[in-house]
């Protein structure tokens, strides 16, 4: 953990402002979750909430299987960052900050199909050709996207895009239960 040097006193009803800039660096927006934990030394911690990440395991799952059947490199992601990988690049893209292009997608909430390069992460060390991206959406918030993607360059069609629309929308059920 690492001091910024700002200080705010709680107010009358509890409250603490969290600095526009941290917000900004952390990439939080307004309306958005926090978690609220304790730790040993009874230090309090804000994080940014996930539903998704509650899921972290059975996405993993869900990303297996569709890898398995497709031989695509499958992705599930938050808000954040990449969740779970099947497929080449695990390395490089676990647990790895999401990028503008899967953000933009996200924020649509519209199954995107990628036919250009791009990179599905922020540091774009690793590029792809083609992909599809669907958002999962849960109350009408965009809380993450299922990606299933080719290293090798192997063309997206309604296939991939049913499978990865069917997973988004699996995952969104899971979190309604």
């Amino acid at each position: 953990m690492r001091a910024t040097g700002i200080v705010r006193r709680i107010d009358d009803l509890g409250r603490v402002v969290i600095p526009k800039e941290i917000r900004r660096t952390m990439r939080i927006r307004d309306g958005e979750p926090l978690e609220i934990y304790i730790d040993k030394e009874g230090e309090v911690i804000l994080k940014k909430y996930s539903p998704i990440n509650d899921l972290g395991q059975f996405a993993q799952e869900y990303a297996d299987s569709l890898h398995e059947v497709l031989g695509h490199v499958v992705c599930v992601a938050d808000r954040d960052e990449i969740i779970a990988v099947a497929g080449r690049f695990k390395k490089d893209l676990m647990n790895k900050s999401i990028g503008p292009v899967l953000e933009d997608i996200m924020n649509s909430r519209q199954t995107g199909i990628l036919e250009e390069t791009h990179s599905l992460t922020a540091d774009e060390r690793v590029s792809f050709k083609n992909s599809v991206i669907a958002p999962i959406v849960n109350n009408g918030n965009a809380i993450g996207a299922v990606i299933i993607t080719s290293g090798e360059g192997a063309r997206m069609g309604d296939l991939e895009k049913k499978l990865s629309e069917t997973a988004a929308a699996f995952l969104a059920k899971q979190m309604e239960d």
